[in-house]
């Protein structure tokens, strides 16, 4: 019986090692693609623990580890709280109608670690997706009127027809003072540490945005981000405080101009292929910006034969603007490919569209760029996204894919304002997409594209969205 046990005792010992052999990034793949994160997680410390890595393949192991955690969090509803919201409109909500609406892509969901999980924001998304419920949302909800709506209802049109048949661009600019805050839950980090916050500041390098000025920040000793940096940031750190929430705070002022672009009446040069700026911006530039087979194809279906670039432009953004209805997005850092999300989940919010505009224009010879902040109108104040492409002789034009057409109005020129116009209530920070930080930060951003909300990190590490609060309020002059 002894000598049985001793082989008994060894060939376990043989298994488990063989098993620790069998760690590999195909199986680590295999484990993460099934939704199966536990087990991932736990075969990349394997692996990291039983090879010799160099400091950028464990960089990358660990953020996989966090993308994971990231997208756990955005998936953190079960199936009873999504059903206890639709019962509000569909009182019979059953098994059938969710598995339909799940493969129609309304209503969002993954199986992580083997229980199906749905996105936080799945249930009011699916009063955004899909045509039934909507009618049915509008049937039970009393719907208040929509401030924003209400304001452009009159700016697009005065600005329209303050700048018709003259040679400017521009009208009046808004004033606007803001303050910003981001306040850390208490003991995220240990007492003593030293917590570094990056906070949106306004770019004072963007002919809409002038007149930049701070007023106050919360600690004298800041940093803001030198103009070529894409993304304009005002830099604190402050010292953690057992028990005590950790408070960043700014607050500036600046002017904000609407601008608009009579294209239609505008000689539209050939574009100068050879210059640099040309190539930069009709560049693919992974992973969001990728001339797939399925750019290609729709940009055959949609754009054809057009040589114009302004209608091409146009074509695009109308394109986009009737496929693909606005919903609240899970976090851009856990998307591979930000416009093949929206392709297949047929939906996407201000950024994820601006990435798809940005793709298809640049896929047929559009010059075209990001640009983001914040939207600042009158009783909605948010983040978001938009973008600007360039046509030759008149210069770089903006773009908001997400506002789309202005279906209140009869008058073509509002109706596709947005295709090459901006309205005046925006706070621009950022030029582009996923460049770096100053000073420069030491761990993954919270938002690897964007930059808005701000980051926070400190000696152990990123702290993510889930860890603090931002909020902010504005005043108009």
């Amino acid at each position: 019986m002894k000598h049985l046990a001793t082989i008994i005792c060894i060939l376990f010992i043989v298994t488990s090692c063989t098993e620790k052999q069998v760690v590999t990034i195909e199986r680590i793949n295999t484990e993460e693609e099934a939704g199966n994160f536990t087990d991932a997680k736990h075969l990349i410390d394997l692996y990291m623990a039983d090879n010799n890595l160099s400091e950028t393949e464990i960089y990358d192991l660990n953020w996989r580890k966090d993308r994971m955690n990231r997208i756990a969090l955005d998936f953190n509803k079960d199936k009873e709280s999504v059903i206890k919201y639709i019962s509000k409109y569909y009182p019979d909500v059953n098994n059938e109608m969710l598995a339909r609406w799940e493969t129609e892509k309304a209503l969002e969901s993954l199986v992580i670690d083997g229980e199906k999980k749905y996105f936080s924001r799945a249930a009011s998304n699916l009063f955004r997706l899909d045509k039934d419920a909507i009618v049915r949302k509008k049937e039970v909800d009393t719907l208040s009127a929509n401030q924003k709506e209400n304001v452009l209802n009159t700016h697009l049109p005065n600005i329209v027809n303050t700048l018709a048949g003259t040679a400017q661009t521009q009208v009046s600019p808004v004033g606007m003072t803001v303050q910003y805050e981001i306040t850390l839950q208490p003991n995220v980090v240990l007492d003593g540490e030293i917590v570094r916050c990056w906070l949106p500041y306004p770019r004072e390098d963007e002919r809409r945005q002038t007149n930049v000025k701070l007023i106050s920040a919360n600690d004298e000793n800041y940093i803001i981000s030198p103009e070529q940096y894409a993304h304009r940031t005002l830099y604190m750190q402050k010292t953690a405080k057992k028990d005590e929430a950790l408070k960043f705070a700014i607050t500036f002022s600046y002017e904000s101009a609407a601008e608009w672009f009579d294209l239609d009446n505008k000689e539209i040069r050939e574009y100068d292929t050879n210059s640099d700026s040309y190539k930069k911006y009709t560049a693919e530039r992974l992973p969001h910006i990728a001339f797939t087979d399925s750019i290609k194809a729709i940009s055959e279906r949609i754009v054809g034969n057009e040589k114009d670039p302004y209608q091409k432009v146009k074509k695009i953004f109308k394109w986009v603007d009737e496929t693909f209805p606005w919903a609240g997005a899970r976090e851009y850092s856990t998307i591979p490919n930000i416009p093949a999300y929206v392709l297949d989940s047929k939906h996407g919010d201000c950024g994820q569209v601006t990435l798809l505009f940005i793709t298809l224009a640049r896929y047929n010879g559009i010059p075209a760029r990001w640009q983001s902040g914040f939207m600042m109108h009158p009783g909605e104040l948010n983040l978001h996204d938009w973008g600007e492409y360039y046509i030759e002789g008149i210069g770089w034009i903006p773009i908001d894919q997400s506002f789309g057409l202005s279906r209140f109005s009869d008058d073509d020129r509002v109706f596709n304002f947005y295709s090459n116009g901006m309205d005046a209530y925006r706070w621009i920070v950022n030029n582009d997409y996923s460049r770096p930080l100053f000073p420069e930060k030491i761990y993954p951003r919270s938002e690897t594209v964007d930059f808005q909300r701000g980051e926070l990190e400190w000696r152990g590490g990123n702290i993510y969205f889930d860890k603090w609060n931002w909020d902010f309020n504005v005043s108009y002059d």
